[in-house]
Order: C-alpha cells, then sequence, then structure tokens
C-alpha cells in the first residue's frame, strides 16, 4: 500500500472509531485495507467516506464503519477460521484477513465472486478461500467454524449452519424483525442457542440458489 492510500486507509480507520469503539485489532484490519479496490471506477473518489456503495447485481459494498462494526461484533479475539456468507465486494473478507488466519467467504453471484478473486491476488491476500455457491448451506468440508458472518439479511439462520459453528462459536447476522432489520449475535452453548439483538440495519437480503 502506498503512503497516500496507507493515510486514507488510517483516516477511515479512525473516523470508524470516533463513531463506534473499536478494538485494536479491528481498527488496524481498517486501515490495512484499501477500499478503492473494492469500489466501482465510478465511485472511486468516494471509497473513503462512510457510505454504502453500488457494485452491480443490485449489490452494495458496505459503509465501513457497518464493516467494522461487523467485525467487532464477531467478538474476533482469539478465533482463528471464520465464514462469511455474501462476499459482494470482498471488502468485508479483506478486513477480515487481517485478523483471522483462515476466511472461507461464499458469493452466489458468480460474476461478484470472479471480480472479488482478482482483488484478493491483487492485494497479495492468501487466505481467503472462495466458493461460488449458495451460502445458506455453508462449507462444511471446512466446519467447524469459530465464527460465522452474514453480509446479508437472513429470515431465519439454517440449522446447518449452526452445526457448522463449534461449540462456543459466535454467529452475527442482519435478522428481518418485522419491518425492520436488526443486527443479531448468535452464541453456541452446547445444544443451546444464546442470542443478543446488537442494532438497527440496513442490509441487501439472503436469496437463494446461484446466479451465473
Amino acid at each position: 500500500m502506498d503512503r497516500i492510500t496507507a493515510t486514507k486507509t488510517a483516516r477511515l480507520a479512525q473516523e470508524c472509531s470516533e463513531k463506534f469503539t473499536l478494538s485494536a485489532e479491528v481498527k488496524n484490519a481498517i486501515a490495512l485495507t484499501s477500499r478503492e479496490v473494492f469500489v466501482p471506477c465510478g465511485f472511486k473518489h468516494n471509497a473513503y467516506k462512510l457510505d454504502a456503495l453500488p457494485i452491480g447485481a443490485k449489490q452494495y459494498i458496505s459503509s465501513p464503519l457497518t464493516v467494522a462494526k461487523m467485525t467487532e461484533y464477531l467478538q474476533p479475539k482469539g478465533a482463528d477460521k471464520v465464514l462469511e456468507i455474501g462476499c459482494g465486494s470482498g471488502y468485508q473478507a479483506a478486513v477480515l484477513s487481517h485478523i483471522f488466519r483462515g476466511v472461507f467467504t461464499i458469493e452466489r453471484i458468480e460474476m461478484l465472486m470472479m471480480e472479488a478473486k482478482v482483488r484478493f491476488r491483487e492485494l497479495g491476500i492468501n487466505n481467503i478461500h472462495t466458493k461460488i455457491d449458495d451460502g445458506q448451506s455453508g462449507w462444511k468440508q471446512y466446519a467447524p467454524f469459530d465464527r460465522i458472518l452474514f453480509s446479508a439479511s437472513a429470515k431465519q439462520i439454517p440449522q446447518t449452519l449452526f452445526d457448522q459453528l463449534r461449540d462456543g462459536g459466535i454467529l452475527v447476522a442482519p435478522m428481518d424483525v418485522g419491518s425492520k432489520q436488526i443486527i443479531t449475535r448468535f452464541q453456541k452453548k452446547g445444544a443451546i442457542i444464546e442470542k443478543i439483538e446488537l442494532e438497527v440495519c440496513d442490509f441487501v437480503p439472503v436469496l437463494n440458489g446461484i446466479q451465473k
């Protein structure tokens, strides 16, 4: 990362931390991730603002503040492996790659995943594993995961994903609750899933199947 970009990402991380208390790990991960790589060319001038931006296929790159919050809500300290449902532009996965040893990200829209993989290569990130699939099935081959993150809103969490979460593990998802979406943290404790509602949010919905 060149000096100008490093200055911009550091400023962005600082701005996020002023609006929401971030751990050193999460603030550092935001500062190490060049957001402009993940936004379409026409929006480069907005890359370091706290705005969600369109990325095509009716999808969005989340606001950096939302990405920072979702990462913080995972309580990543001490966790090794994370599964992300909904790769999108790849920005969230890139942020996670600075904290987790292994990031496993699934995207149902083939075009978005192909573009994200190019970005990961450009940035020299080699601990992100990608898959084109319906993320609601998870990625059984690499389970159990310490953390699971939904980057799209869900009406309910499929049992198969809780099955792929290790005991003590945390799953964070924007949940549809009536007419609102609420970021919700689930923690698996044996056969019990504890649930805490954190804050109102706005994400695109999880959809079924693969889009070529």
